[in-house]
């Protein structure tokens, strides 16, 4: 079963269809990137499949969970159970620490942390020696570290990205991707990003580019320089 799919999705706003009827299934235990143009529906697709945003007409399923026919309530509690998210501006909050940021997920569900799980997933972003530090007292690579294991923490289904390394410099931003390469390849995690980058894309197992609401290509295996040829042909551009 496909962790997250789209059937018939559309999504329409007052001057503009942002998704006109996309299929799409998102493969369980591996890494898709979304990309396109300004415009091209890409951002709107992810907060779509992550239950952020309303669907006008089509259906998205979580596992085998539509999340269409989900009331705010059970909607709320499927995103904190089983989605992680991971933003560009990495939605810290600065009056806790890192170590509290990481599991304020699990605080506010009111569940207990799992000590050893969460102390792999410290392990596996290499914060141990910063857990006390709050986010001004942290680099945006830190930041977007603690913002990936709060994602991780509560075990979700799916984490989304959007454009993670958007914020950080190249060296920051290629740890970032390497922290999410090794989340699907160890802890078998399912990660969708959104991003503008090719290098980011590179690192993914997939590829889907989206143009005025559509996807228009779907790249396995995509290297820097097919994800670039991609981009600048007519299909895939603004």
């Amino acid at each position: 079963m496909a962790a997250v799919r789209a059937v018939g999705v559309s999504k329409r706003y007052p001057t503009v269809t942002a998704l006109d009827d996309v299929s799409v299934e998102i493969d369980t235990g591996r890494m898709t990137a979304v990309l396109g143009p300004s415009g091209s529906g890409k951002s709107t697709l992810l907060h779509c499949l992550a239950g952020l945003d309303t669907v006008d007409s089509g259906a998205v399923y979580i596992g085998d969970v539509n999340l269409c026919g989900l009331d705010e309530r059970r909607l709320t509690r499927l995103r904190r159970d089983r989605i992680g998210f991971v933003f560009q501006s990495f939605n810290l909050v600065p009056t806790l620490t890192a170590a509290e940021n990481v599991v304020l997920p699990l605080r506010l569900a009111g569940r207990s942390p799992e000590r050893a799980w969460v102390a792999r997933v410290i392990d596996a972003v290499g914060l141990a020696d910063r857990l006390g530090h709050r986010p001004a007292e942290l680099s945006g690579g830190q930041q977007q570290r603690v913002a990936v294991a709060r994602a991780l923490v509560a075990r979700p289904a799916v984490v989304f990205a959007d454009e993670p390394t958007g914020n950080l410099d190249s060296l920051a931003g290629a740890g970032v991707l390497a922290l999410l390469r090794r989340c699907v390849d160890e802890f078998g995690q399912t990660v969708v990003m959104v991003t503008h980058d090719p290098i980011a894309a590179g690192h993914a197992d997939r590829a889907l580019f989206l143009r005025d609401g559509r996807v228009v290509d779907d790249l396995p295996s995509p290297g820097v320089e097919q994800v670039l040829e991609r981009l600048r042909a007519p299909r895939a551009a603004a």
